[in-house]
């Protein structure tokens, strides 16, 4: 019985530490203005800027990709991923990346991206047969 009372308290302990150490790594989503006065780790939603130049060279460094976003509040600002260029990047429809403001530059440690949905025809072909 009280083998059980020890396994217990140790599942439960570890159950404790998860919990706290998963509060850690939780970021607040914001823009570029909030990443400026913070200096913890940010979520920042926006699109690319198309119009802007992307640089990302392999053979130089393979994780070192710069690209330029605009934030909701239609703030633009060069972003820099510490990874490699994602594969079909320009497609994407929103960003949103992680990371830290640093001398104007927002240094990121992780990405996300919103691709396009490959259905968005076929979606758009079942409305028009329900609508005429």
């Amino acid at each position: 019985m009280k083998r059980i009372y020890l396994i217990a308290g140790v599942m439960v302990a570890i159950a404790i530490l998860l919990f706290v150490n998963s509060g850690k790594d939780m970021t607040t989503y914001g823009s570029f203005a909030d990443a400026n006065s913070s200096t913890k780790k940010i979520k920042i939603v926006g699109k690319l800027a198309k119009d802007k130049p992307m640089v990302y060279d392999p053979a130089k460094d393979p994780n070192h990709f710069s690209f330029f976003i605009k934030d909701t509040n239609g703030e633009e600002h060069k972003v820099v991923l510490l990874k490699a260029k994602p594969q079909d990047f320009e497609m994407s429809e929103q960003i949103v990346v992680t990371g830290r403001m640093k001398e104007g530059v927002f240094v990121a440690t992780d990405l996300l991206m919103k691709c396009p949905s490959k259905y968005k025809d076929e979606e758009i072909a079942i409305k028009s047969k329900q609508n005429g």
